[in-house]
């Protein structure tokens, strides 16, 4: 092709001429029709490639003369498509400040989207002719008419720009966008270089076909990929002629207001660090359920789905800027509240909420650490494992205050009937619940401390293996907070003058904490052993109550008599140690109904089958002492150990009632 000056005059004739015809000046070119319109535009075909200035100038050198009438018809003709595009389709009062600046129609909506690219094609053009201008001749009319059409257009982009995320905001939401692919959106839309948007080695409409089908395939159908690949493209566009300002400013001022709408109708509060100080412990508490609701869906949809959105729409550098500025200060606001309950007063009852903001946080560093990698969000990082470290320290010293809640545990008053403490109940149910959180407690109790528990405590009898006993600091800490426990609880067993209730009381503490271990998470903690060898511990004291309670009945049992008379004072003794006994322990209690079937039926098994035979040799009747039957004996039996005003006493006035009577008396009495 020839550019030098006779061709350049000639063309711009040919322009004067039909200002929208360069079949004969331009040959190269490909003429489009506008639809709906006149005016015609032209395209670069495949085969083309247009030269930088720098490239022009290291290949012939031409002449000065030559340069500026090339760079003349460039800009010439990229100033005449660019009027024609902006003429059709914005208003014509765009820069009148007394009418509203508006859009006739939407370059970038479903019917006009193939317009809006071209538009960008068009104007990617216009820039790199600007740029080859402004080397070879400054002075250039067309330059400066140029320049005016770019700031219009850039500021018809603007507009296109927050149309289309608006208009599409129903698929740009923080919840759908954090279902995509966090992938980089280099991979899956157009690459534009910056200062070069005609450096195509492909058709441009089949480019953003394949970008969005490749964009649909990367947001699983999740959202409009044609929105996406048209805000990347405009956000390219804006960006390489010099609009990167304009165009960051109207998407952090949008997705800003996103998040913090989002933020609000979550409710979370911004509060700093002294106004939360100054909060009751109660209204703190519940602003704490509500804080781990807000840290959850804020750090996995609405900072994952923003930081996925800015790396579709913008390279990396720019995708960085826009997400901290919309994110970090909303991320660090998170965790002043996290720190700020690390800083609460230390006591027992605020261990399970602090627990709670711990172990949301614990779970959700990897996503943290995912969203915020760059070196910029580094400090919200950084803010995580502070907080994980200062309430770590504020669960350490509240399981401290607990334990010493427990030894300094006073009351001197033995429980009524030898049943479960007050205080068993409550430290087992707060070890239970302690162990909902082993998670994070593993973490927070990872340091052994030096606590006295015996070397076999974790292991059962005759184990071999001295190693398969150790345990976790968790499980030893566990395990000493429950021995402290025992202790105390041994303690209290002294306040009783009958021996008997004392292991009574002992045994139904000892079943009511080995049932809890075995019937919670504490299980897997603490092992299996540590369940078995204090299940013994609870035959043990049941063999020494029953020792003691049951020992003169078991002993007084009649035994092969040879005469009435030896018969009748053998009875009598019995009679009279088992109605001790019934009156004593009808008003014991023991809660658990397993364990009170079993201490029942050990009972039974010792006094039962010994008067069965005396009684078939004796029946009722045929000695008038004899006041029992062994189905007498096995229902009063049954009747104990379940408390005040639910059992039937042996009568001293009615002494020498049958079977029938009593069982008659004991159905009235109920």
């Amino acid at each position: 092709m020839d550019f030098g000056p006779n061709s350049s005059n000639k063309k711009k004739n040919s322009c004067r001429n039909n200002r929208f015809s360069f079949e004969k000046a331009l040959p190269p070119y490909t003429i489009n029709k506008y639809p709906n319109t006149n005016k015609t535009s032209f395209f670069k075909p495949r085969n083309m490639v247009l030269l930088k200035p720098s490239a022009l100038l290291k290949s012939s050198k031409p002449r000065p003369q030559q340069q500026q009438g090339f760079s003349e018809s460039l800009i010439g003709d990229s100033v005449d498509v660019v009027d024609a595009f902006i003429t059709e389709w914005v208003s014509p009062h765009h820069n009148d400040s007394s009418t509203c600046s508006c859009i006739i129609s939407s370059l970038f909506s479903p019917q006009n989207r193939l317009q809006g690219r071209r538009f960008l094609e068009v104007l990617g053009r216009l820039q790199y002719a600007i740029q080859s201008t402004v080397v070879v001749n400054p002075d250039s009319a067309k330059l400066a008419q140029g320049q005016d059409l770019m700031r219009k257009a850039m500021k018809h982009l603007e507009k296109e720009f927050y149309r289309v995320m608006k208009s599409n905001n129903r698929f740009l939401d923080p919840e759908s966008v954090s279902g995509w692919s966090s992938r980089s959106s280099e991979a899956s839309t157009p690459s534009r270089s910056s200062g070069n948007a005609s450096d195509s080695s492909s058709d441009d409409n089949e480019l953003d076909s394949e970008s969005s089908s490749e964009l649909g395939n990367d947001i699983g159908g999740f959202g409009n990929s044609d929105a996406i690949v048209d805000l990347k493209m405009i956000a390219n566009c804006m960006i390489s002629s010099g609009y990167e300002k304009d165009c960051v400013k109207i998407y952090k001022k949008f997705r800003k207001k996103i998040i913090d709408d989002a933020l609000s109708n979550l409710g979370f509060e911004k509060l700093t660090s002294t106004q939360m100080q100054k909060l009751e412990w109660e209204i703190l508490e519940k602003k704490i359920k509500i804080w781990v609701r807000v840290a959850r869906v804020a750090i996995t949809t609405l900072f994952n789905g923003e930081r996925i959105l800015s790396d579709h729409i913008f390279t990396s550098s720019v995708a960085e800027s826009c997400f901290v500025e919309i994110t970090l200060q909303r991320a660090l606001n998170l965790f002043i509240f996290s720190l700020t309950v690390a800083k609460s007063k230390k006591s027992a009852e605020k261990i399970f909420p602090t627990l709670d903001v711990y172990q949301t946080i614990l779970h959700l560093v990897p996503k943290i650490d995912q969203i915020f990698s760059y070196d910029s969000t580094a400090s919200v990082r950084s803010q995580a494992v502070e907080s994980l470290d200062k309430l770590s320290e504020s669960v350490n010293a509240m399981m401290t205050e607990f334990q010493t809640s427990i030894t300094k545990e006073s009351s001197k008053s033995a429980i009524p009937c030898g049943g479960v403490h007050q205080l068993t109940r409550y430290v087992m149910n707060f070890i239970v619940f302690l162990a909902d959180y082993s998670d994070s407690l593993a973490t927070i109790l990872k340091e052994s401390l030096s606590l006295p528990l015996p070397e076999d405590y974790f292991r059962s009898s005759g184990e071999e293996n001295p190693g398969s006993g150790d345990r976790s600091p968790m499980a030893a800490r566990f395990a000493w907070l429950i021995l402290v426990l025992l202790c105390k609880i041994d303690a209290k067993s002294r306040l009783y003058n009958d021996s008997a209730l004392s292991y009574l009381f002992l045994a139904n503490n000892l079943d009511y904490v080995v049932t809890k271990v075995r019937t919670s998470n504490l299980r897997v903690v603490l092992g299996d052993d540590w369940v078995t060898n204090h299940e013994v511990k609870v035959m043990q004291y049941l063999e020494k109550y029953e020792k003691k309670a049951w020992g003169d009945v078991v002993t007084s049992l009649p035994k092969d008599l040879t005469t009435e008379a030896e018969a009748e004072k053998s009875l009598r003794r019995f009679n009279e140690a088992f109605e001790e006994a019934y009156k004593k322990h009808k008003i014991w209690v023991v809660p658990d109904p397993k364990l009170r079937g079993e201490i029942q039926a050990s009972v039974a098994t010792k006094l039962i089958p010994g008067y069965t035979g005396f009684y078939k040799k004796y029946p009722v009747g045929s000695c008038k002492i004899v006041r029992f039957t062994p189905e007498d004996l096995n229902n009063y039996i049954s009747d104990l150990y379940i408390g005040l005003g639910r059992t039937v006493p042996v009568s001293k006035t009615n002494k020498y009632m049958t079977g029938s009577q009593a069982t008659d008396l004991k159905h009235r009495s109920i």
